[in-house]
């Protein structure tokens, strides 16, 4: 996969931000494959036609994310596009996809 300019820019920067060192510290603190367990026999499966899920283990790190900053549903998405930090936080690459739908899956997630 090849890395977006911006990406490259963020990577080579030489500072990192608060948010980046707590976002590091969140995920080396959360047992994500032990609530990926928990969490996956309940998380709804993709049904006939239509926009495609965005993944549980990406659900749920916007949902931390979400949570850590006090963010709304929209807020959290807004936050995707804003912050290369919490879109490395949540494993999104804009390139390859983007989050228009990451608002709508807040609304039907079983984790809210």
């Amino acid at each position: 996969m090849q890395k977006s300019f911006s990406d490259l820019e963020y990577a080579a920067k030489k500072k990192l931000t608060r948010r980046d060192r707590f976002l590091a510290e969140i995920d080396g603190v959360t047992p994500w494959g032990e609530l990926h367990k928990l969490i996956e026999p309940h998380y709804p499966k993709p049904i006939g036609a239509g926009r495609p899920r965005i993944g549980l283990a990406r659900m749920l790190r916007m949902y931390v994310a979400q949570h850590c900053f006090g963010l709304s549903d929209q807020g959290i998405e807004d936050a995707v596009y804003d912050s290369q930090a919490i879109r490395a936080f949540a494993g999104i690459d804009l390139g390859q996809r983007n989050c228009a739908g990451c608002y709508n899956a807040f609304e039907v997630s079983p984790l809210a």
